[in-house]
């Protein structure tokens, strides 16, 4: 198709032709229907195409007109190299209608339709202060010496236009910056993986860091792009690696564990689906939401009960689960609901789950790579947010295997 008739697509249209297109996948692709939204995190694996999706994306704002960006990067060697001369980067992106020139005297690139970006690096925070923007790609934010600096800063300078937006491409870490960001309102989430993205690698490339790495935090973090597990934590990489496989054709019963945001915003409301066979627990679904009133997650919670035929919705008592019972009685839920009890901290009562998950007791029927994350991060110090949906999952395992039971402690030696 060209270029002329993209550009006079919108919203969705323009979407649907940018996943049809080979070279772009749907992850790389920021979604029009993610309405509200500030920020746009993409954690990736190393060779996962997070760089491609941070040029693309800049290359077509550049095609609307005379607009002013930011390009931030851990030092301004990164931002030259990578994301403006890189293979993955703007200039070797653009097309032959859309290629920018490079002004080094004033760090900045120029396109034909007069945008223009200007280099920046995360070394000097300061160096934000004052310049105005449109919109901004910032790259391996888990990389910058003073991550909330510098974030602050860029987010001041984007005060142009009617909606700007800041894309932040990044292989994450178990660092408190990252997930107080993703943590925030209006920031969407995409995740890409190394393995997603073979076809565009060396032959063999992947499948020799698997044979090195398979099972690893290594694996995880570089090549999956989660969030691993910091010092102290319950849940292991190599466990939740494991912890792959399908829905058993019959359930000997299924639960929706529910864990209530503590505030009117900012948390989520964890839901999670599990069921049980033969002395194993099966993942069933992360159905977690953000953002919604009372009756909103409530709704959630009934839609999850009712779509996986659940015999029982759980509810921790200590954080509002009377009021759970209320609102899912007001949304016309007729599923029971059980009341559980906190009598212990949250790492103590995860201590039995996690040695469940050390036993190959408990399967992933399916990708769930914010609640794993989650579960990575219990018991580690640098948690940063309430673990709502690893909550969840630990009320329903626990239902599910462990009630009525004396349940094993895991003890660090």
């Amino acid at each position: 198709m060209a270029q002329e008739a993209i550009l006079s697509l919108q919203g969705e249209a323009l979407a649907k032709l940018l996943r049809a297109t080979p070279v772009v996948r749907a992850e790389q692709v920021a979604d029009p229907a993610e309405t509200g939204w500030r920020t746009w995190v993409l954690l990736g694996g190393r060779g996962s195409g997070k760089t491609f999706a941070g040029g693309f994306w800049i290359n077509e704002l550049a095609r609307r007109g005379a607009m002013s960006f930011a390009l931030v990067g851990p030092a301004f060697h990164d931002v030259r190299e990578v994301m403006i001369e890189g293979p993955s980067g703007l200039r070797a992106l653009a097309g032959p209608d859309n290629r920018p020139r490079w002004e080094a005297s004033r760090r900045r690139l120029v396109w034909p339709s007069g945008a223009a970006a200007y280099g920046f690096s995360a070394e000097d925070p300061d160096s934000l202060r004052g310049p105005q923007f449109h919109a901004a790609w910032a790259d391996e934010f888990c990389a910058w010496r003073e991550p909330e600096k510098v974030l602050s800063n860029l987010r001041f300078g984007l005060r142009l236009g009617c909606d700007p937006k800041l894309a932040i491409t990044t292989t994450p870490r178990p660092i408190a910056a990252l997930r107080r960001l993703l943590a925030e309102a209006g920031v969407v989430t995409s995740r890409l993986s190394t393995r997603d993205n073979e076809a565009n690698l060396a032959p063999g490339f992947l499948g020799h860091l698997r044979a090195l790495y398979a099972g690893t935090r290594l694996e995880a973090q570089e090549m999956e792009g989660l969030i691993v597990e910091a010092d102290g934590a319950l849940f292991r990489a190599e466990d939740l690696g494991r912890a792959r496989g399908s829905v058993p054709v019959r359930l000997e019963r299924v639960v929706v564990a529910v864990d209530p945001p503590v505030t009117a915003h900012g948390d989520a409301c964890g839901i999670v689906v599990c069921g049980r066979r033969e002395g194993r627990a099966y993942v069933l679904a992360d159905r977690s939401v953000r953002g919604l009133s009372p009756v909103g997650w409530a709704k959630a919670a009934v839609k999850a009960a009712e779509d996986f035929d659940a015999q029982l919705v759980l509810a921790e008592a200590n954080q509002g689960g009377e009021m759970v019972r209320t609102l899912i009685a007001q949304v016309g839920g007729e599923v029971p609901i059980k009341l559980v009890h906190a009598t212990r901290s949250k790492k103590a009562r995860a201590e039995p789950v996690a040695a469940l998950y050390e036993q190959g007791r408990v399967v992933h029927c399916g990708a769930f790579p914010a609640l794993e994350e989650e579960l990575m991060a219990m018991g580690s110090e640098h948690q940063g947010h309430s673990p709502d949906r690893a909550d969840a999952l630990v009320w329903a395992v626990t239902d599910l295997l462990l009630a009525g039971r004396s349940m094993p402690r895991l003890r660090s030696l």
